[in-house]
């Protein structure tokens, strides 16, 4: 039981994490605000939103094989096939915006110049996708949790 507990902490502290970062991201990620200090600051925030991403993945992956459900449970439910579809989903979507996080920090870097507004604008709107793809996997984790699916 207490096993159980400390993997659905490590797991919620992963999610919020991830949360907070791609908040942070969003929050500073506007063409209006761009500056250099921005810049870096985005690389690092992003950075640490990877981190935690990947916390996602490994605490949940760990309460499957650990947790008092087993992966029996988990893995022939559909929503737990729905939840790692979307974290896929957020993965893929979360590349272009680091890749022009990355490029941003070099150009400053290499010739001081700052990342065109609509640059801005699009990393902006990917990284808003992701935000809203993330707020839809705890609806499928709360009905998981609760049995449906089977």
């Amino acid at each position: 039981m207490t096993l159980e507990a400390l993997l659905a902490y490590a797991h919620l502290s992963a999610i919020l994490s991830m949360v907070v970062f791609i908040s942070s991201e969003a929050a500073l990620c506007r063409a209006e605000w761009i500056n250099a200090r921005i810049v870096e600051r985005l690389g690092r925030v992003d950075l640490i939103y990877g981190v935690s991403a990947v916390a996602v993945l490994l605490t949940g992956l760990a309460r499957t094989w650990w947790g008092v459900k087993g992966t029996a449970w988990y893995w022939t439910n559909p929503l737990l096939h729905l939840k790692l579809t979307a974290f896929v989903a957020i993965a893929l979507l979360s590349i272009k915006p680091t890749l022009m996080f990355i490029r941003w920090r070099r150009e400053l870097a290499a010739t001081g110049k700052l990342p065109a507004d609509d640059q801005v604008r699009l990393a902006r709107k990917l990284v808003m996708v992701q935000a809203h793809i993330i707020a839809v996997v705890p609806l499928a984790a709360v009905f998981l949790a609760r049995g449906f699916g089977k």
